[in-house]
């Protein structure tokens, strides 16, 4: 699309005939993100930017509100929460600058309005955003939110001593300039043409300076707050049992009007997906469950009760197996999955393709997920701008073999392939579920027939992916050679989901495990990539260099997608 064709569609959704969602959607089909693509237009009210599906005519009234969220969260600190149950455990009770809407629109939460080159907010360079803060929002505890608390997250997140999960959107924000007491302008070390990332979404909840100023830094993990949120939300705290129960009663102080609804929120943990399915579908006992990876015939069935219905919605999100760089059974200097080794048989290019070619996407999408997912060979599936087409996955036993046989690994007297002293003998964890213990069952069986064994290991789920750095059994030690899990992408925008793959945040115990690339995946190039389209503002070009990652980590298997996953949630009738 040219220059002048896009200033003449700007020209028309100025006059009102054409909407600013039609805008967006010929800008996603032309290769601009959202957020990029919403820098054009004329800035909205942010009463027109929020306006919801559905809008109550009180606050309150609404009785209890019971959700399932059978990966119990275990703190309530969004800089710390590395899993999805930490985030959304963490939402109930703070919120960011901005979200984003369905389309990957940018919404105000706690701004007044989103900036953009017409409001003067956002530069044309990329080098610095201005947020103008919504007033009259205060804490839970009655204290007014000012910029000086915007400022003061950054500076928290942006403290390597921190170990926040958040410090990637941070990292790169030269200052934070506080304008007034409610304005703020964030200034960065370069280029930047994703700018929405820092203070908005899920690494953008914002906590309160007077609370956590005294635990910045080396002792950011011992603030009570981490357990007992203090934050601007819909709901104000009351309880939280640690990988059981977290409660919520109506802030009657919100600072939006008429809402919430609900009177009380309660977010059940513990149990398994099957189980939370159940208590909505077949007993009624929640309102909502989260994460229903449950075979889909399981949910039909149950869903012909009456009670409930299936949401679906379309993620980024893949369903992938890692592949350890490193050995996960030496310790070196007091730590295992250490950057000082390598793994003594995952390091051969020959066997990781063969694991490639042992994995049935098409048993695991047709027999366990059906509406749950669709089969990928991309690790990045979405925005679709961003999906490559120069990949493919391959289920072979027969060339998988091959490839073995021409690497050396030469069968045993047991079947099981080795060369010089070295067995292909695997650990490979996940999660405690039933679709992903039978992912693993059918991953098992065929190794087996090309002379790979696997020792199939499960973790409960909010062991797995608890943020604990005391916990040996997360996913960010990686103290297996494989592990299955779905990684969330929570942004339009795949700059900090392809972060994972970068050397500079590889899981250490330095950062106490938070590090995003659990793989310890190092390559040159990609971090030259990905450090590339950090400034390009040419969003084609752009898109081309996430492609051009997504192929390095494809081509060089250091870890195996499998489905691309949707989201999946189980709803009672009365919501």
């Amino acid at each position: 699309m040219s220059d002048a064709e896009i200033r003449a569609l700007l020209d028309r959704v100025r006059r009102g005939r054409v909407s600013r969602r039609y805008f967006l959607r010929l800008m996603a089909a032309a290769g601009v993100a959202g957020p990029l693509a919403a820098r054009l237009l004329p800035p909205a009210s942010a009463e027109a930017q929020t306006r919801p599906a559905f809008t109550p005519t009180r606050r309150g009234g609404g009785g209890p509100l019971k959700v399932l969220w059978w990966q119990a969260p275990t703190l309530l600190n969004p800089h710390f929460a590395t899993g999805t149950k930490d985030q959304d455990a963490s939402r109930i009770f703070y919120e960011p600058l901005a979200a984003f809407d369905a389309d990957g629109n940018v919404v105000p939460i706690l701004a007044a309005q989103v900036p953009s080159i017409d409001n003067g907010g956002v530069a044309r360079d990329g080098t610095w955003v201005i947020w103008n803060l919504k007033k009259g929002v205060v804490w839970h505890d009655g204290k007014p939110f000012t910029a000086d608390d915007v400022v003061f997250n950054w500076e928290y997140a942006a403290d390597p001593a921190t170990s926040a999960w958040t410090m990637a959107s941070y990292r790169e924000i030269d200052r934070v300039e506080r304008l007034d007491s409610h304005a703020v302008k964030v200034v960065f070390k370069r280029p930047t043409p994703f700018w929405a990332d820092a203070f908005c979404g899920a690494r953008g909840m914002l906590i309160p300076r007077h609370v956590f100023e005294p635990f910045k830094g080396a002792n950011s993990r011992d603030a009570p707050a981490n357990l007992r949120p203090v934050g601007t939300g819909p709901y104000r705290f009351v309880d939280f049992k640690p990988g059981d129960i977290v409660r919520g009663e109506l802030n009657t102080a919100y600072h939006v009007a008429n809402r919430p609804f609900f009177d009380t929120l309660e977010m059940k943990g513990g149990g398994d997906a099957a189980s939370a399915a159940r208590a909505v579908l077949q007993t009624g006992e929640f309102d909502y469950a989260w994460n229903m990876q449950v075979e889909d015939d399981i949910l039909r069935r149950l869903e012909q009760g009456g009670k409930g219905r299936i949401v679906v919605w379309p993620t980024g999100n893949p369903e992938h197996i890692q592949l350890n760089t490193t050995d996960p059974f030496r310790e070196v200097d007091g730590e295992r999955s250490s950057t000082k080794t390598t793994h003594p048989t995952l390091s051969d290019a020959a066997v990781r393709a063969a694991l490639n070619m042992l994995v049935d996407r098409g048993a695991i999408q047709e027999e366990i997920y059906g509406r749950g997912g669709q089969t990928t060979a991309n690790f990045l599936n979405s925005p679709s701008r961003f999906y490559s087409r120069n990949t493919r996955w391959e289920f072979s036993v027969e060339r998988a073999n091959q490839v073995l046989d021409a690497a050396g690994w030469r069968r045993g007297a047991d079947g099981i392939r080795a060369k010089d002293g070295r067995r292909l003998r695997f650990v490979f964890q996940t999660s405690t579920n039933a679709p992903r213990q039978k992912t693993q069952a059918i991953v098992k069986q065929a190794c087996a027939r090309a002379g790979i064994e696997l020792e199939l290991k499960s973790v409960v789920a909010s062991v797995f992916f608890s943020s604990d750095p005391a916990n040996p059994d997360t996913y960010g030690h990686f103290y297996a050679d494989l592990q299955m899990y779905n990684v969330g992408m929570n942004a339009p925008d795949p700059q900090v989901f392809m972060a994972q793959f970068a050397s500079w945040e590889i899981a250490s115990r330095e950062n106490k495990w938070t590090g995003r690339n659990i793989t310890r995946f190092r390559s040159d190039e990609y971090d030259r990539l990905w450090r590339a389209a950090e400034t390009e503002m040419d969003p084609v070009k752009r898109a081309a260099l996430f492609i051009r990652m997504n192929d390095l980590v494809i081509g060089n298997v250091a870890v195996i997608p499998m489905l691309w996953r949707n989201g999946v949630g189980a709803a009672t009738t009365r919501l």
